[in-house]
């Protein structure tokens, strides 16, 4: 607690500003438990970029900890293209305090010289990264906390290429920041340096969003399509009306008690499409207005989550491979019928549902596999210029469509989703007909997520003493099933418990754990990179003879699941 103490202390200079200083002090004399939470470590870039709970203190999200970030990555970007005029692009969501931080965060950028390109209001994620590349930025960043809590805010950090950082370079930056004191940040902003931007990128990513997501389905298709859309209070109202104009889906409810930016998300406990309750205001709707499908996204604009009409009528919601795999398997169907260059590849995640690589066996496409985030997927475009993403994505509700945004997008899938959706009823068709159809031809894959939040010190114990068990003493049997294959992504080794024989894993290191079982079965186990959570994946999977058969194979799934979670105590 002394090192805690002396590292609060710090803060009391005049490197600090008064209201700073006055909150350090107020921690020190009054909440001990909120000091050590907010000392007791450097908030450290995850998965998705660096998240945390705003307030003071090296573990929390201010104007210092973002704006040490920042001048390392200045002083990076110089280092990098030495004799470049160094262009950046800054965006920003709904959340409290993201429009003040992205100012600040400009300010930073232009005081070291570099021009900066700053969303005059909120926008979505993938904006900025399509913004990143129409503008030739060296770099980009986005204010955002994705769907966390309201008394979160992050930092997304994209390159040249649009993508966010990987490694190496992720590691470069980090090791450059670390080296950064506080009194090193430069905060005063050269405002001539500082452009705001917003119609002309708005009208050139939705040209383009339009155009990679049309495949001639007819405009009477369109129109005849009854859409409910909510925005859960995030940027993606911004963008998205528009985008079903311009596509020409006129025949669009939107939840207008959802439809005002605000950080507190007063309707929903959490904004996350992959949570059932966050679109439960939007299925009243759609059940008043008979709607066809309902869309939802989250704050950031790069998620979505999707409900669909079943065979009886009833509105019922998606998981996130199940979206995943029919907007792969249409862009898959499209561009075949317009001809395979022999080229393409489609992409997913290690957590994700196998299917993927069954759909890409089916069309004769490559099926590229990488880790947790989409920055993965960004890296896969960049190191195959020769090749032709057409589009993937991963279990927790993200799809990218195309080379053009270099990280999830909502705004494209939406509109992709309806362009199926509409095909489908044009034909006597609907979304959930052809989905079945789709296990129809492939087997059903049945996915189920376990994630358990663990907050704080103590939970971030408890989530690394439950990865060591597992990883010290892997489970050899799951029920009557017998584990095949273990893989350890942290020491990059594969093991094949039949044979003994083990072998080497080609990926970057990270803290997950997978195991394979003699029936096709797959569990994951992984800390997220973003949130207090560990998380537990399982896929199962049957053949499925007729549509009929459907309810009786996905019950028997979903019991086959529940047992193979009891192994996990879960």
């Amino acid at each position: 607690m002394e090192e805690i103490l002396n590292k609060a202390k710090s803060w009391l200079t005049e490197t600090f500003d008064e209201e700073t200083q006055k909150e350090v002090e107020n921690l020190v004399a009054n909440n001990p438990k909120e000091l050590e939470e907010s000392f007791y470590q450097d908030l450290k870039f995850g998965t998705g970029g660096m998240r945390g709970i705003m307030g003071v203190g090296s573990n929390r999200i201010n104007k210092y900890t973002l704006g040490k970030n920042t001048q390392g990555i200045a002083e990076q970007l110089k280092n990098d293209f030495p004799n470049e005029k160094l262009k950046v692009a800054i965006a920003y969501d709904c959340r409290h305090n993201s429009k003040e931080l992205a100012e600040v965060v400009a300010g930073v950028f232009s005081a070291n010289d570099i021009q900066v390109y700053l969303f005059s209001e909120l926008r979505p994620t993938p904006e900025l990264s399509f913004a990143v590349k129409y503008l030739n930025c060296h770099c980009g960043i986005v204010l955002t906390a994705s769907h966390n809590p309201p008394e979160y805010n992050g930092y997304k950090v994209y390159w040249q290429d649009g993508g966010q950082l990987v490694t190496p370079k992720d590691e470069e930056v980090v090791e450059r920041i670390s080296k950064i004191d506080f009194k090193d940040i430069q905060f005063e902003a050269k405002p001539d340096l500082i452009t705001k931007i917003d119609q002309e990128i708005d009208e050139a990513f939705l040209e383009m969003v339009v155009k990679q997501t049309s495949f001639g389905t007819s405009a009477e298709a369109k129109k005849n399509l009854n859409i409910v859309f909510t925005s859960l209070h995030g940027t993606s109202i911004t963008l998205a009306p528009k985008a079903f104009e311009k596509a020409g889906f006129s025949q669009v409810h939107i939840v207008e008690e959802q439809a005002e930016p605000n950080g507190d998300f007063p309707t929903v406990d959490s904004p996350n499409p992959e949570e059932p309750a966050a679109l439960e205001m939007a299925l009243k709707l759609a059940e008043n207005k008979n709607a066809d499908i309902v869309i939802g996204t989250d704050p950031d604009a790069d998620r979505l989550g999707i409900a669909v009409r079943d065979l009886d009528n009833n509105l019922i919601l998606l998981n996130g491979n199940q979206t995943m795999v029919m907007l792969t398997d249409f862009l898959l169907k499209n561009h075949k019928e317009k001809g395979f260059k022999g080229n393409e590849f489609i992409a997913s995640t290690i957590v994700s549902t196998p299917l993927m690589s069954v759909l890409a066996k089916a069309y004769q496409v490559e099926c590229k596999l990488g880790l947790t985030g989409f920055k993965w997927i960004a890296k896969m475009i960049k190191d195959y210029p020769d090749q032709q993403f057409i589009g993937g994505g991963e279990e927790s509700f993200g799809f990218m469509v195309g080379d053009k945004v270099r990280d999830k997008d909502s705004i494209s899938s939406i509109l992709l989703a309806c362009e199926l959706a509409a095909k489908a009823k044009a034909e006597g068709s609907s979304f959930y007909k052809e989905l079945l159809k789709l296990y129809q031809k492939h087997g059903v894959y049945q996915e189920y997520l376990v994630s358990l939040v663990k907050k704080g010190i103590a939970g971030a114990k408890e989530i690394k003493t439950m990865m060591s068990d597992f990883r010290k003493n892997p489970p050899k049997k799951f029920g009557n099933l017998k584990v095949e294959v273990f893989e350890d992504y942290k020491t990059l080794e594969s093991t094949n418990f039949s044979t003994g024989e083990k072998s080497k894993l080609d990926f970057p290191q990270s803290n997950v754990l997978i195991f394979y079982l003699e029936d096709g079965s797959k569990i994951a186990a992984r800390p997220s990179g973003t949130e207090p959570k560990i998380k537990f994946y399982v896929s199962v999977n049957s053949t499925l003879k007729t549509i009929e058969d459907y309810p009786e194979t996905k019950t028997e799934l979903e019991s086959k699941i529940k047992t193979l979670l009891k192994e996990f105590n879960l």
